[in-house]
């Protein structure tokens, strides 16, 4: 380094020192983020009239389902589901037709 690049480079450090230290401490030299805490996120209100639940099918039975929902769509029913449709068929299933199979 010349003579003219250091009295360069002490006239800019004197000039901005205060505030590239700073950007460097902020940008650079600060601690990665695995190393510092993480804050918390406080969980958001579960719904208290519903549950997700997961069950199985099988898959013709979900086919059938789904063609149902299709039609019933089809015919103005713009807001069916497969949840819709089975909450409904829960309300007329009539138990004391139901083979002693099941």
């Amino acid at each position: 380094m010349s003579h003219d690049d250091s009295s360069a480079r002490s006239a800019m450090d004197e000039a901005l020192g205060d505030e590239v230290d700073e950007v460097l401490r902020d940008t650079f030299y600060t601690a990665p983020k695995a190393l510092t805490p993480k804050k918390k996120k406080k969980k958001a209100a579960q719904p208290d009239h519903y549950k997700v639940i997961c069950i199985s099918m099988y898959l013709d039975d979900l086919a059938r389902l789904d063609d149902k929902v299709a039609d019933l769509k089809a015919s103005g029913h713009r807001k069916m589901s497969r949840s819709a449709l089975i909450r409904f068929a829960l309300d007329q299933v009539d138990l004391s037709k139901l083979p002693p199979s099941y």
